[in-house]
């Protein structure tokens, strides 16, 4: 602590009451750890096809645009993150690179899995992101490093899945540790901050640019850099309440923390979001109003599942479309908000209202990507509705039926009005090179021949 401000518990929490916890509260056997999936989306491809291992493997973005995970392999070719794919195309077969689509029914299912595995191993767990979790973990550093390395091998044994686990006092060093477990082979994919000797923390610290800790932007970066703050080293020393000052007092948090100082609560989950939004990018551009009228039947329909699903029911509904942000000659940005009578999940309903946008289309523009949001949301039965403003389909339970028919046969199997369609629309994410969904469709179940 020599050569920095030392701030006790107390003068943190009367700072920023409300949104410090003070370090007092932690027990000395508490610990936090972030364990994250290596190249989740090209490992879960692994999982089920053994042939891309050991090789270089991308997985692509919607319409199988850019690289938004790539496998050690890929990066070791050069290739960046977010490279586009028809930049790739003509060459991959020469230089054995393999792309696959996204598989987002497949990763969401095995995100699923490993974060049930981690909540049956640790003492809390919040999911950060479809491949990320914090963790709480409670024991000498000599047991938390135990059970890290437990978890890792937990996972693998049952999902097939890489992990790396950071362990650490607060959540700020405890993704800095998940980095160090990633790039030190001699960790083993495990990394207890407080067990690497001070000497290398401050060393790495003090190599490391401030871009690097967890909540530091581009644009803070250099606002930091401005003010001689290079290093995490540099940021950490800093006069917390200058930062505090200067910045605000999510960065004085984010000091603090790197103190080894607990200020980061861990997220409960809220019962009900604010608002439910379905969009996508069209493989190829809208130009016509009746096209975009199954845009509107389609995700209207598919927002409405997603509704039934969290048990809630809407009062407004948002309808969008937006041209490309390439296209300057045709720039339109079209939105038509509708406030319902009640509160409803009923598709019929949600489509009727999605429907109020195509007015406002016009007809030629190339549209690239549209969506519907959702918003002043309710958990269902919370108000008892009355039965005149009680739509003919909700007292059906029409919503209800459509969920239990597509969970049963596919999301195609059935669809009201043009969003109905058997065959996909044209205009729908392409994603050719997308690799079966082995764990949700039983027409897709993986199939292993005996020799």
């Amino acid at each position: 602590m020599s050569g920095r401000t030392k701030v006790s518990s107390t003068g943190v929490g009367t700072l920023s009451k409300g949104l410090l916890v003070a370090a007092h509260m932690n027990s000395k056997d508490d610990y936090i750890g972030l364990v994250d999936v290596n190249a989740f989306y090209v490992s879960a491809e692994r999982v089920f096809d053994p042939s891309l291992i050991d090789r270089p493997v991308v997985v692509l973005s919607n319409n199988d645009g850019c690289c938004v995970s790539l496998s050690n392999e890929a990066k070791e070719l050069g290739i960046p993150m977010g490279y586009p794919w028809f930049k790739l195309a003509a060459s991959a077969e020469r230089m054995g690179l393999v792309a696959r689509s996204s598989n987002y029914e497949l990763y969401g299912d095995m995100s699923a899995r490993v974060m049930g595995i981690l909540s049956r191993m640790t003492a809390w767990t919040e999911v950060y992101s479809i491949d990320e979790a914090f963790i709480g973990l409670r024991g000498t550093l000599a047991q938390v490093r135990t059970a890290g390395e437990n978890i890792k091998r937990e996972i693998w044994r049952l999902t097939g899945l890489p992990v790396c686990v950071g362990i650490a006092k607060t959540k700020t060093l405890a993704k800095l540790a998940n980095q160090a477990a990633k790039k030190v082979p001699e960790l083993a994919g495990v990394c207890v901050w407080d067990r690497v000797p001070e000497a290398t923390r401050e060393g790495l610290l003090e190599q490391l640019p401030v871009g690097e800790v967890w909540g530091i932007g581009r644009r803070m970066v250099k606002r930091l850099n401005a003010r001689g703050i290079m290093s995490i080293k540099d940021f950490r020393d800093a006069d917390e309440f200058r930062i505090r000052e200067k910045f605000s007092i999510v960065q004085m948090r984010t000091l603090l923390e790197l103190r080894g100082i607990p200020c980061i609560p861990m997220e409960q989950e809220r019962e009900m979001k604010d608002q439910l939004l379905f969009s996508r990018s069209f493989s190829e551009p809208i130009t016509d109003r009746e096209r975009m009228e199954q845009v509107m039947a389609i995700y209207a329909q598919r927002a409405a599942t997603r509704l039934h699903k969290q048990h809630a029911e809407a009062k407004v509904v948002t309808a969008w479309a937006m041209t490309s942000s390439f296209n300057e000659e045709q720039s339109h940005q079209p939105s038509a908000t509708v406030s319902l009578s009640s509160y409803t999940s009923d598709p019929v309903v949600l489509t009727k209202a999605a429907k109020h946008l195509l007015s406002k289309i016009i007809p030629g523009t190339r549209y690239a990507k549209a969506g519907i949001t959702v918003t002043e949301l309710r958990p269902v039965g919370s108000q008892q509705m009355l039965d005149d403003f009680a739509s003919e389909q909700e007292s059906k339970q029409l919503g209800a039926l459509l969920e239990q028919v597509r969970s049963e046969h596919g999301s195609s199997a059935i669809g009201l009005g043009r969003g109905g369609l058997r065959e996909g629309p044209a205009w729908q994410m392409r994603r050719e090179m997308m690799s079966p969904r082995y764990t949700t469709h039983w027409d897709e179940l993986l199939t292993v021949h005996a020799k």
